[in-house]
C-alpha cells in the first residue's frame, strides 16, 4: 500500500544540536507495518492518521482507496465525512460565544431558541455537556443526498424531529446522555446568537484562524478537491439491516467486498455535518495544544476541556464538547465519529502533549481500537 506522506520529527537536544532520536525509524516502521497489515486486512478501504504535537507532524500515514471502483488513492487533501467529531468543533464556537458575552451557560436554551419543546430549566450547558435529557433516536436517516443539499431546508427538519420527541428522557443536569438533537439546537443557537448562517461563522471563527480554506474543511462536499467514497463492508451486520438505518436512495453499487454509499449531507450540520481531512483536524488539535489558541483566551480554553457535574455534584466522563477515556492509565479528551460510510475519532493526550486523529471510509470498522494500537507507540 502506498504511503503519501511520512514525517519523523527531529529533536532538539540542548547544547547539542539538532539530533534524529534513533527510536523515531524503528517506531515508523511498527506503525507502517500495523497499518498496511490493517489495510491487507479489508479494515477499511482506504485510511488518514496523523500524530502532532503543538508545532510539528509527528508521523503522518495516508494509505489505501478513496474510491474503489476508480483505482483513486486516498490522499493528504482528500475529504472526509467527521460526523459526530464535528460537536466538538460546535462546542468551541458555543464557547466562543460565551467568551464575547453574546451568551451564558447558564441561559436558558428557550432564550436563544424560542421553538424548544423542553421547557426553561433546560440551560445552554446542559445541551454542550450532554446531560439535557433530550432524547436520541437513531440519527442515521437524518440525512439528505448531496444532489438536493441546495434546496433543503434544515428549520423544517429539526422542526419534525422536535414534534416526535417533544419530551426529555429525565430532569435537564440529573445525569449523562447523549444526544444529537442538543447539538443540532445548539448550531441553531449559534446562528442566532451570531446573526450569521452555522456554516458561515464556523468558516469565520474557527477555520479561518486555524489556516483552513474550504477545500480543508466546509459543510457541503468540496468540488475542488477529491472527496473519498464513503463505503460498508460486504459482510457486516450494517450491510445485513441496512435497510432499516437508510433509504434505498443512499445505498450505491458493490465494489468488490465493500458496498458504496451515495454522497449524502446531515440534515443538521451543528451535530455530525463536518466534511473535512485529517490534517485539517489535526490543525485544530494542535491549536489545543498551544499554550495560546488561536481560537480562545485561557481561562475559555481551560473550560473546553473542564470535567463537568451533574446537579447533585457527580462527576461525568465528558467536558463543554469533549468525552473522557483512559488509554492504560493515560488520560485523554476525544470524540469519535461515525455514520453513512466513515469513522473517525480524535483525542487529546495532555500528559504527553500530543494529539492524534483517525479517519477511514467505511463505517462499521473498528477504526478506534486501531487507532489505541497505533497511539501506544507514542505514550510508552
Amino acid at each position: 500500500m502506498k504511503i503519501h506522506r511520512m514525517v519523523l520529527l527531529a529533536i532538539l537536544l540542548p547544547g547539542c544540536g539538532v539530533h534524529m532520536d534513533r527510536s523515531l525509524p524503528d517506531r515508523a516502521t511498527r506503525l507502517n507495518d500495523m497499518l498496511e497489515r490493517s489495510l491487507q486486512a479489508n479494515q477499511f478501504p482506504g485510511i488518514q492518521y496523523i500524530v502532532v504535537d503543538s508545532g510539528a507532524t509527528l508521523y503522518e500515514y495516508i494509505g489505501g482507496q478513496a474510491d474503489i471502483r476508480n483505482n483513486i488513492p486516498m490522499r493528504a487533501a482528500t475529504t472526509m465525512m467527521a460526523y459526530s467529531m464535528t460537536k466538538t468543533f460546535t462546542a468551541a464556537a458555543v464557547l466562543q460565544l460565551v467568551e464575547r458575552g453574546k451568551l451564558s451557560l447558564d441561559d436558558s436554551v428557550v432564550t436563544h431558541f424560542p421553538s424548544t419543546p423542553y421547557g426553561r430549566s433546560m440551560r445552554i450547558r446542559h445541551l454542550v455537556s450532554q446531560t439535557s435529557g433530550i432524547p436520541d433516536p437513531i440519527p442515521l436517516r437524518w440525512v439528505h443526498l448531496a444532489s438536493r443539499h441546495a434546496g433543503f431546508n434544515e428549520d423544517a427538519a429539526l422542526a419534525g424531529i422536535l414534534k416526535e420527541n417533544p419530551e426529555p428522557r429525565f430532569p435537564p443536569g440529573s445525569k449523562y446522555a447523549y444526544s444529537n438533537i442538543s447539538y443540532w439546537i445548539l448550531g441553531k443557537i449559534i446562528e442566532k446568537v451570531s446573526g450569521q448562517p452555522y456554516a458561515a461563522y464556523m468558516k469565520k471563527h474557527i477555520f479561518m484562524p486555524l489556516g483552513l480554506d474550504s477545500s480543508a474543511a466546509d459543510f457541503v462536499i468540496p468540488g475542488n478537491v477529491p472527496h473519498a467514497k464513503g463505503y460498508l463492508r460486504k459482510c457486516s451486520f450494517m450491510n445485513l439491516f441496512k435497510g432499516f438505518f437508510i433509504a434505498d436512495e443512499f445505498i450505491g453499487d458493490y465494489e468488490g467486498n465493500w458496498l458504496h454509499i451515495n454522497d449524502h449531507h446531515l440534515n443538521g450540520p451543528g451535530f455530525g455535518g463536518l466534511v473535512t481531512t485529517a490534517e485539517g483536524v489535526a490543525r485544530f488539535l494542535q491549536d489545543q495544544l498551544k499554550e495560546h489558541s488561536v481560537l480562545f483566551n485561557t481561562p475559555t480554553h481551560d473550560l473546553f476541556f473542564a470535567r463537568q457535574s451533574t446537579n447533585s455534584g457527580e462527576t461525568i466522563a465528558m467536558t463543554l464538547g469533549w468525552h473522557i477515556g483512559d488509554s492504560e492509565g493515560i488520560p485523554y479528551y476525544h470524540k469519535e465519529g461515525g455514520g453513512g460510510g466513515y469513522h473517525a475519532e480524535m483525542r487529546v493526550y495532555p500528559g504527553r502533549r500530543i494529539a492524534t486523529v483517525i479517519m477511514v471510509n467505511e463505517s462499521s470498522s473498528d477504526c478506534t481500537g486501531v487507532q489505541t494500537e497505533l497511539d501506544s507507540e507514542f505514550l510508552r
